[in-house]
């Protein structure tokens, strides 16, 4: 898993690449980056865990956060998530 500031839809971003990792891991290493970010920053979380496409949604809207975008492609999911003004 690495981070690194990247250029995402709607600004820069943090990425944070979960690829490997499998449920919860994604979710849960995406919660603790988002809860370093402020308000209305970016994090873009790539992972291959097929369950990350129902599982980051839900976990965005029980935050408050925004997801922006989602792109899916040959077995990797990107997710692009705003962090909302809650946590």
């Amino acid at each position: 898993m690495s981070t690194a500031p990247i250029t995402a839809p709607g600004g820069e971003a943090t990425h944070l690449n979960c690829s490997g990792l499998l449920c919860p891991l994604p979710v849960y290493k995406a919660g603790l980056a988002l809860g370093r970010l402020a308000p209305g920053e970016l994090l873009v979380v790539t992972t291959t865990d097929p369950g990350a496409l129902e599982d980051i949604p839900a976990m965005t809207r029980q935050r408050g956060d925004e997801l922006v975008s989602v792109d899916r492609q040959e077995g990797i999911q990107v997710f692009t998530i705003r962090k909302g003004q809650g946590r």
